[in-house]
């Protein structure tokens, strides 16, 4: 089995992708410090697939125990998620922002290139077209000046990587570009877990139906869409993992020295508040929520045309925004049985 390194491989998207990658026949090896994610996410994944998976507790920035993964592994591929990646905490640290997600990428590049790694999936944003004049975004639509130092950093890193592979260094390269990932596995055992207070919308509304929250906080409803929230194009974490999936496989049939570009998303985009009442919908539950003032670096709309991976990589979404919220109501009660 192919050995593939999964940077932040214990947070919300790496474990639902080694979930995957173990079903497509890979062997993922997690290297993970746990600054944003739980080790209780290592026994959903032994629930999940009737085993262990190697995990590793390191920095990717500590390029010593970075360089000893690599040699203690022949490794075949890296899918690098590990990222700061709160857009309105980046606003207030970014030089935090620009050190770890900048210095991370450059590592794991210098440890590919050490030890004959060439295939590398990274993980982009579409934070990177900023606010965009012309909707859905494709992979060619320009990218625009960052709204905030996340999403700026995944513009240094593309332009890091596009530099990388120009220099003829014999790496095959894909940035996936995702939209909102949302919902959890569909056994419940893996889903979202946010340290302290989440910045992501769905954790927010299914903390809130689960009574941990208050009331649920809808920055703004003055924006110029259906219903003055903004919109967003919202993909079940499976989907997205899939997607990591037949990114590897299509690298490892390219020439060196290549590099592509894909949005995942589902070409659909949702209002905040179509959200909020979806989830009352599938879980019959009424949430309290109210309307809060505009949040710094918030973009008002964006949604993904998908035709490039559909088309490509063969790749398509298939959970719908009421599967995904219904996934992450079921995660959510799970946590409450555990407490």
């Amino acid at each position: 089995m192919k050995k593939i390194l999964i940077t932040g491989g214990a947070g919300y998207i790496g474990s639902h992708t080694a979930v995957e990658l173990v079903n497509a026949g890979f062997e993922p090896i997690i290297i993970d410090n746990f600054s944003n994610s739980e080790k209780s996410t290592l026994s959903g994944l032994e629930q999940i697939l009737a085993k262990k998976i190697k995990c590793y507790e390191e920095d990717c920035n500590d390029k010593s125990a970075v360089e000893q993964i690599f040699k203690e592994n022949q490794l075949e591929g890296v899918i690098h998620f590990a990222a700061y990646k709160a857009v309105g905490e980046s606003t207030q640290v970014p030089l935090n922002y620009y050190k770890n997600n900048i210095d991370s990428l450059l590592v794991i590049l210098e440890c590919m290139a050490k030890y004959g790694v060439k295939d590398l999936v990274f993980s982009s944003s579409c934070t990177v077209y900023g606010q965009p004049d012309v909707l859905p975004v494709t992979e060619s639509t320009p990218r625009k000046e960052a709204e905030s130092p996340y999403g700026n950093t995944k513009k240094i890193c593309e332009d890091i990587l596009h530099d990388y592979v120009k220099s003829k260094a014999g790496v095959r390269i894909i940035s996936l570009r995702y939209f909102n990932p949302v919902g959890a596995h569909p056994s419940s055992a893996l889903g979202e877990l946010p340290l302290g207070t989440p910045n992501n919308l769905v954790p927010f509304i299914t903390q809130t139906a689960a009574g941990i929250r208050e009331k649920l906080t809808v920055f703004g409803d003055d924006y110029d869409t259906a219903d003055g929230s903004c919109v967003r194009d919202y993909i079940h974490v499976m989907d997205l993992a899939d997607a990591h999936v037949k990114s590897l496989e299509y690298l490892s049939r390219q020439k060196d020295d290549f590099y592509d570009i894909f949005n995942v998303g589902t070409g659909n985009g949702n209002t905040v508040l179509e959200v909020v009442h979806t989830f009352e919908k599938v879980s019959g539950k009424s949430l309290n929520y109210i309307i809060g003032p505009r949040r710094p670096g918030d973009v008002v709309k964006v949604w993904a045309d998908t035709s490039k991976i559909n088309t490509v990589l063969g790749w398509k979404a298939q959970y719908s925004l009421e599967d995904s919220l219904r996934d992450s109501w079921n995660w959510q009660l799970k946590l409450g049985e555990k407490v």
